[in-house]
């Protein structure tokens, strides 16, 4: 609210005791310049209200951008390589700049990204899952009762399904095997096949999350699955007339970005039809969320009425970092080493053979300096040893 990002006059009243009041613009910039009073008195550096806003939001989105590292860089996947696919109701107010922290050039909303979870389960398929454990060498992958297990396994899947309602022309069952080096905890899950085809797909998923495969090892097949998936026939297209205009502005705000006051435009989402495109800075507002369109990013609207943000504007080069202590810089970099100390500790344990590390968790990963600039706890006190 205080960066001019939300728009409190386009706020449903439903606020306060009784639900009935506006969102109050007037208590959160006396709440920041409070805050910045009590900055420059305890550090003696006078700092603005919107310096500071601009600073909670980025811890937050660099917070945003660690966590989808953890599931995406952790695993062996470059995110750079990507769309970010942003939703819910306050994603699109970070999308740019979480985008920008991760080296992403491409965002997609879809047109219900406000409320896409709840969409979203009303089109979802159904799933059954069905598994039994194997712990025999991947060799005996080629006996025929391991194909029948597998088989069994998919026709409980299928009676499942079939129990809900399904028709058999609505069911479609996938087959998959959980592959491990002997003596590691660590499976990776594969199509169920001929044992070359599975040894094939375990280097490949082994070497992309781990960065190695061990010639030679044996494998295990650790647990067969089959999962049955029922087709819910719903249908999700939404589309428009096509045009290339440029929507009318509603307004015009004064709007906080990249360090500085911009006067951008206030646009109403529903008037973006496919082939409608602004540049940033700008604001773009729907019923179910708002969209901030950073300054250097461009938004389109697509066939399917996805809103697509482009970086159009290459990243400016990071300028140097001078001596003096920045508290968010500090905050900042502090998240990034400590995620970096996480995802190192995280592939040891997966891919350890020692009971003392994959069981006890007796280890610690952490990034030096002249000392220790980030210490993962993994469970043990190794660094103070």
């Amino acid at each position: 609210v205080l960066l001019g990002k939300l728009k409190p006059e386009f706020f449903p009243a439903v606020f306060g005791p009784g639900a009935d009041q506006p969102l109050d613009a007037g208590a959160v910039h006396e709440g920041f310049a409070a805050l910045a009073a009590e900055v420059k008195a305890a550090t003696g550096r006078a700092t603005t209200s919107e310096a500071l806003a601009e600073g909670f939001v980025t811890i937050a989105v660099q917070n945003m951008a660690e966590a989808i590292k953890s599931i995406s860089i952790q695993r062996g996947y470059d995110v750079t390589r990507y769309v970010l696919n942003c939703f819910g109701g306050a994603g699109g107010q970070h999308a740019c700049l979480v985008a920008d922290a991760l080296g992403m050039r491409t965002v997609m909303l879809h047109p219900f990204a406000g409320v896409l979870s709840a969409y979203g389960m009303g089109l979802a398929e159904v799933r059954a899952i069905r598994q039994a454990t194997a712990a025999l060498p991947l060799e005996a992958s080629g006996d025929p009762a391991m194909a029948t297990r597998v088989q069994a396994l998919a026709e409980q899947a299928r009676a499942e399904l079939s129990a809900q309602g399904f028709a058999d022309d609505r069911i479609t069952v996938a087959a998959r095997a959980e592959i491990k080096f002997a003596g590691s905890d660590t499976p990776l899950t594969v199509p169920f096949g001929p044992a070359d085809q599975m040894t094939a797909a375990f280097e490949m998923l082994h070497r992309r999350r781990f960065g190695f495969f061990a010639e030679g090892k044996a494998l295990m097949v650790e647990t067969l699955e089959a999962e049955a998936t029922g087709a819910s026939g719903q249908t999700a297209e939404v589309g428009g007339d096509a045009h290339d205009r440029t929507p009318s502005a509603v307004t015009r705000a004064s709007v906080w970005m990249a360090g500085e006051a911009h006067d951008a435009p206030v646009y109403r989402r529903e008037d973006f039809g496919p082939g409608a495109a602004v540049d940033g800075p700008a604001i773009l507002l729907e019923e179910t969320g708002t969209t901030v369109v950073e300054p250097g990013w461009r938004a389109a609207a697509d066939a399917g009425l996805n809103l697509i943000l482009t970086r159009a504007v290459p990243l400016p080069a990071r300028t140097a970092i001078g001596t003096h202590a920045d508290p968010i810089l500090l905050e900042v970099f502090n998240s990034r080493f400590m995620a970096a100390a996480e995802q190192m500790g995280e592939a040891l344990r997966a891919t350890a053979y020692s009971v003392n590390i994959k069981e006890r968790l007796d280890f610690s990963c952490a990034v030096f300096d002249a000392g220790v600039a980030a210490g993962a706890d993994h469970g043990a006190d190794a660094l103070t040893h």
